[in-house]
Parts: C-alpha cells; sequence; structure tokens
C-alpha cells in the first residue's frame, strides 16, 4: 500500500481497505502509534469505517472514542468517513 503522510497520521493513497486494515489504522491513530501523536479525529473515522463494513471491535473503540471527543470532533471524523465513502465507495464494495 502507498501511504502518504498527513499532518496527524498516515492516509492510505489506495482505497481497497479492509474493515481490519481501517480497524488498524483507527489503533495507529488511537495510540499514537510509533511517532506517538494521539489523532482522534482520524482514529474515531477508521473506526466508524471499519464498524460500517461490520467490525465490531471497531464499533467499540468508536463508541468508546466518542465519549472523550467533542460534539464538533465526532462531527468532523463523520464528515471524514463520508468524503472518504464517497471517493472510495465504489472499490470498497468491489
Amino acid at each position: 500500500m502507498a501511504m502518504m503522510m498527513g499532518a496527524n497520521a498516515p492516509e492510505f493513497t489506495e482505497p481497497a481497505l479492509s474493515s481490519e486494515d481501517m480497524y488498524r489504522l483507527g489503533l495507529v491513530a488511537s495510540t499514537g502509534g510509533e511517532a506517538g501523536e494521539l489523532d482522534l479525529v482520524t482514529a474515531h473515522k477508521w473506526f466508524n469505517l471499519a464498524a460500517m463494513q461490520g467490525n465490531l471491535e471497531a464499533r467499540a473503540y468508536r463508541t468508546e472514542l466518542a465519549n472523550e471527543m467533542t460534539t464538533e470532533e465526532v462531527a468532523e471524523a463523520q464528515r471524514q468517513a463520508r468524503t472518504f465513502l464517497s471517493e472510495h465507495r465504489a472499490k470498497l464494495h468491489a
């Protein structure tokens, strides 16, 4: 997978990610990964996308994170998830 480094967490240019891949990206963002930079908005986005594909662990983490985030942060994470879906939906369901 090709990776592009974003402001806080890695973003992948290859959209064909499994729910497990998305779950792992959420874990990296929620724990800070090797860089040690927490990004709860990005973590929520990835957990949300993984949960939408049936990943129950991602669903639990998404709920837990939402309890620690502001309403604005959750809204931003949801906006980012919608944007990802609109850009990559065809490849997610291929």
